[in-house]
């Protein structure tokens, strides 16, 4: 049906399009569990509750990342999971211990409600430094150096705090009254943060990768990606100024609560598009490309197939998901 060459592409592009799902998906869901304020129950019932009917079948594009990675490249499928072992074992105990204190704290007693509360938020902190860490070791090649360390702990804290910007986004665009308002601030704060982050990594990913460097140096339309980034950064700082604004007076126009989740969501597909175009076509930066490390064309041809049915099934009940559960959330809901 295709040559090997061209499923090299098909696979990866279909691999890019599961993780960048997931990154906003989870994303937001693990933003929400990293803000539950720890003494306030109603707030966290109502937070809970916001991300309930959703946060299980986020993870389902994680799963299948990993497996597109497994079957279609399954020489980078070990030479990445060699070098990221400690860190994937963290964010897996972390993902099962958000699962288990989701379910816990609806039927744990009151006096215990607090336990759980936390391992759900410290579960999703630790599952954002995880995939943070395991994004700076891409990023500079899994090397071991202790600067390398020390950028990928520094993009561990980053990706968890773009997380906690989508999640405070969509409390925004789902929550009323107080919690909206707590949010807005939430969000004010994490922008600034990320926007920093953002810049930080535009800096470091040239300098400790000769290639990329070239690559952004002899092609001028890649620098529009950072300045959209930017431009998007700006009109969420506009944004989120004039619902503050407009809190400050008692003011309920609720008209653009869904702008800084759709904004936020630009910038993350920008940046992915960055780092994305930034290592095309390796798979493993400076070790291995996508069509030195693709399977075998007979079995890929035949596993197409199946994707072709399963992704855009999952995109479509994920779609009717959000249909169904659209609107203002209450905490009532979660149970």
């Amino acid at each position: 049906m295709f040559e090997q060459e061209t499923l090299a592409v098909i696979f990866a592009a279909l691999m890019a399009l599961t993780v960048i799902l997931y990154a906003i998906l989870d994303g937001y869901d693990l933003g929400v569990g990293m803000l539950i304020p720890l003494k306030d129950e109603k707030q966290s019932d109502t937070m809970i509750a916001s991300i309930g009917p959703f946060w299980d079948a986020n993870e389902t594009w994680l799963v299948m990342a990993m497996g597109l990675l497994f079957i279609a490249f399954p020489l980078a499928h070990s030479i990445v999971f060699k070098a990221l072992y400690l860190p994937t074992l963290v964010l897996l105990i972390s993902l099962i211990l958000r699962g288990i204190a989701f379910d816990f704290r609806a039927k744990a007693l009151f006096a215990h409600k607090p336990l759980w509360d936390r391992a759900f938020k410290f579960g999703s902190l630790f599952a954002a430094l995880s995939q943070g860490y395991m994004l700076g070791q891409y990023i500079v090649g899994f090397d071991n150096s202790a600067m390398s360390i020390m950028f990928s702990l520094i993009s561990a804290v980053g990706v968890a705090i773009a997380y906690t910007l989508i999640g405070a986004a969509w409390l925004i665009m789902k929550c009323e009254g107080e919690l909206q308002a707590r949010a807005i601030k939430w969000f004010y704060k994490a922008l600034f943060v990320s926007w920093l982050g953002v810049i930080a990594v535009s800096i470091v990913n040239p300098l400790v990768n000769d290639d990329v460097f070239n690559r952004w140096l002899t092609t001028p339309a890649y620098w529009v990606l950072p300045i959209l980034c930017g431009l998007c950064f700006v009109v969420a700082l506009f944004e989120i100024r004039k619902m503050i604004a407009r809190k400050a007076v008692n003011e309920n126009d609720d008209n653009r609560c869904w702008s800084p989740f759709a904004l936020t969501v630009a910038i993350y597909l920008l940046c992915f598009v960055g780092i994305a175009l930034s290592f095309y076509p390796d798979i493993v930066p400076g070790q291995l490309t996508i069509w030195e490390s693709v399977a075998a064309p007979q079995a890929l041809n035949f596993i197409l197939w199946g994707a072709i049915i399963v992704i855009p099934t999952i995109i479509l009940y994920t779609i009717f998901s959000y249909r169904v559960f659209w609107g203002k959330v209450s905490p009532l809901q979660y149970y």
